[in-house]
């Protein structure tokens, strides 16, 4: 009698376990992973690497599927994100349009603050670059002085009115004491592909979007706008370290909409930790010039979150708006 009481404790025990089991979230229809970019820039590769990495490790019983929403400086990408309060299949890539674009399109009415803070990923670098067939720049001051030349003509390729190159942009017009004209791209891969064809002379281009061009040797960093130089460009100096300036950082993270299930957060949130921790990201962190050093969740990214608001809106009142949106 008494094995027999044993045997079927064991048993209800074993049940309610796979119940639990059972009743853990996970996905349970494709997951859409939203990229508030155009296809080919940083934004996009890293949204196809970690959608590739979930495949091929068998990380989630569900596929995660990249869609490219670039409209309005990301803002088609963001009023897509506030429809899908409350969907749990539903995640976006962001890049500082998150920060800028529901500052300077008041109208769009977005809290990015509500959105469910998954993981930041990584923060990209921006570099000064220009086409590897002009000898006569070498570094800074000889491209400011060719900028001058052009007396305004001087093209800057970037990816639209308001997004991070075009804020970066308006603080070197401010801080180097020129102007430029900004020609808008669907996104960073189109913007790389127009240096090394000569559609236009100059880009603030992150490294992971310029990085095939410069390996092949078609186009030259000329500075960095880190606080201290990182790899893989140890030669190339930082604009503080020659007197200007600047230094301006694009942060690479995931995010759920508003009302977003417990369960389902934390599910996320364990799934881009472990993405995080991997290899072959640290690898790609690496070789593609991000720094990776920290996974930020939870309450510390949604800290970080509302810190680089403020920092944005303290940019754009500087620069001005104005000067923002005529990039």
């Amino acid at each position: 009698m008494k094995i027999w009481k044993a045997l079927t404790m064991s048993a209800a025990a074993l049940a309610m376990s796979g119940t639990a089991a059972l009743a853990e979230w996970q996905p349970r229809k494709p997951v859409e992973l939203i990229i508030m970019a155009g296809t080919g820039g940083g934004a996009d590769q890293i949204a196809r690497l970690l959608q590739g990495l979930i495949q091929k490790n068998g990380m989630s019983p569900r596929p995660f599927i990249p869609i490219n929403k670039p409209g309005g400086s990301g803002a088609e990408a963001l009023s897509y994100m506030k429809g899908k309060e409350g969907d749990n299949h539903t995640l976006l890539v962001a890049l500082n349009s998150f920060y800028t674009t529901p500052l300077i399109q008041e109208e769009l009415e977005i809290d990015v603050t509500s959105f469910a803070p998954i993981g930041r990923m990584a923060m990209d670098t921006f570099l000064l670059w220009v086409n590897a067939e002009n000898e006569d720049i070498t570094d800074l001051d000889s491209y400011i002085a060719a900028v001058k030349e052009k007396d305004g003509a001087w093209k800057v390729g970037g990816t639209g009115m308001g997004q991070e190159d075009s804020i970066l942009t308006a603080m070197m017009e401010k801080e180097l004491g020129y102007n430029v004209t900004y020609i808008p791209f669907p996104g960073g891969g189109t913007v790389a592909k127009n240096l090394v064809g000569n559609q236009v002379d100059s880009t603030v281009n992150n490294p992971s979007e310029q990085m095939e061009f410069w390996r092949a040797g078609n186009a030259k960093p000329l500075v960095q706008f880190n606080g201290e130089r990182t790899a893989p460009f140890e030669d190339v100096p930082t604009a503080k370290e020659l007197g200007a300036d600047i230094e301006y950082y694009m942060q690479r993270s995931i995010s759920g909409p508003a009302g977003m299930d417990p369960e389902a957060i934390a599910w996320y949130q364990n799934l881009f930790e472990e993405l995080f921790n991997s290899e072959e990201w640290q690898a790609y962190c690496e070789s593609d010039g991000l720094t990776c050093e920290q996974f930020l969740t939870g309450d510390d990214l949604s800290a970080f979150h509302e810190a680089q608001l403020k920092r944005h809106e303290e940019l754009i009142e500087s620069v001005g708006a104005d000067a923002i949106m005529s990039k």
